[in-house]
């Protein structure tokens, strides 16, 4: 088609009208630019970075000591398992796989937990609880606060952690749980506190018991690093079984990213703690209800790994040994941490690094220090000064502690 220059210039301009127009009337105008994430941006900056001594201490994935992603070998045998039964692709019922959520509650309970035996726990609510108040520790996990924002409720928060001590603020924890109104939610934490790895002792869990007891507080527990806290699944999973003891019926969350390394499988299971097994019943029935509109029923490759681990015995024995051999690592890293600030000449009380237990570590590094590692060091990690311990090996660990003891001195 072949075209003068006024007709050029002519349709030149209607197409500068339409796209005007279209501008105008784009549905997604004025939508605005959403901040980033904390975490991935920290991930972001260390991957611009050219020295080759950078370090990446944000991202809260294990990684093995020569700081590679690790694939845990029971996993590796599971999926061979799986993959020689050529098992089909159809939908999981809502409600999930069964032999998983069965090994899940056994898990995080214990094979001779009583509610297990009774019928009274239902395993796959914001709706059905008595108060929209959910009391979160402060700090806890980032995630938390959108999630029950976004369900609806209304956030609270209690003291926890205490940035002069870099631990568990006990009397403080106490004084807000005494002060939560009844039939509240109060989310606990059941081992490896994330962000700060401060948990509770023993006797401390006990107190907070029977406080949130005589306040009839309705107990969520968190539990995403079972066996990955200690090296050991009943040690870790102790808050969780002695809460249910003194007649808690709590809401239990668990993950199995940490301790199996199934990060990009997003497996976990949600399980209720009722009355008895009729009440289970019905509550099970509302909770299909709910997931029916939001994800219909969940995805089936990661629950195979972990019901295959957990019920085969074998591989059962061979994750324990590796997710000890995990807990152990980052362990012997706190130490050789403290141990490479002390040769530095530190004279801070570092003890705190040893204290707090699980993939994360508050430092009590302040954000002008962090800042300082980041740019002289280039040692990577959220402004607050949380770092995964994940990303320390025994071939950056001194470096670290040089980095670390030269912006606090």
């Amino acid at each position: 088609m072949c075209l003068c220059n006024h007709s050029k210039l002519r349709m030149i301009r209607s197409l500068c009208t339409v796209n005007m127009d279209h501008k105008r009337l784009s549905w997604w105008g004025g939508v605005q630019m959403g901040p980033p994430d904390p975490i991935l941006g920290v991930t972001e900056a260390f991957k611009r970075d050219s020295n080759p001594k950078k370090m990446n201490l944000g991202v809260g994935a294990y990684r093995d000591d020569q700081g590679k992603p690790f694939v845990l070998s029971c996993v590796r045998k599971a999926e061979a398992l799986i993959a020689a039964k050529q098992l089909d692709k159809e939908y999981l019922p809502i409600g999930g796989l069964g032999e998983f959520s069965k090994a899940c509650a056994t898990l995080a309970l214990g094979a001779d937990n009583e509610v297990l035996k009774s019928g009274r726990v239902i395993r796959d609510v914001a709706r059905h609880v008595p108060s929209r108040d959910v009391f979160l520790p402060k700090p806890s996990w980032g995630n938390h606060t959108p999630i029950f924002r976004d369900a609806g409720m209304q956030l609270k928060a209690y003291r926890y952690y205490d940035p002069s001590t870099c631990g568990f603020d006990f009397k403080g924890a106490l004084e807000d749980i005494s002060a939560i109104p009844e039939k509240s939610v109060i989310l606990l934490h059941a081992c490896a506190h994330n962000p700060t790895g401060v948990d509770p002792r023993t006797e401390q869990w006990k107190e907070i018991s029977d406080i949130v007891k005589k306040r009839n507080l309705l107990v969520f527990f968190d539990m995403a690093y079972q066996g990955f806290a200690s090296g050991d699944i009943d040690r870790d999973a102790w808050a969780v079984r002695y809460f249910i003891e003194q007649g808690h019926n709590v809401l239990l969350s668990q993950s199995f990213a940490k301790n199996m390394g199934l990060y990009g499988e997003r497996v976990g299971g949600f399980t209720v703690v009722c009355n008895d097994a009729e009440e289970a019943k019905r509550v099970e029935s509302q909770l299909k209800i709910l997931i029916r509109p939001i994800y219909s029923n969940p995805p089936m490759n990661g629950a195979r790994i972990a019901a295959t681990i957990l019920n085969t015995p074998e591989l059962r024995s061979l994750w324990l040994e590796e997710v000890h051999g995990m807990a152990n690592r980052i362990i012997k890293m706190r130490e050789q941490l403290v141990a490479g600030l002390k040769n530095e000449g530190s004279t801070h009380n570092w003890q705190h690094v040893t204290d707090q237990i699980g993939m994360f570590c508050f430092t009590g590094l302040k954000p002008e220090q962090v800042e300082r590692l980041t740019k002289e060091f280039s040692v990577y990690m959220t402004k607050d000064g949380r770092i995964s311990m994940a990303g320390v090996t025994s071939g950056n660990v001194g470096y670290l502690a040089h980095g670390i003891h030269a912006v606090t001195k």
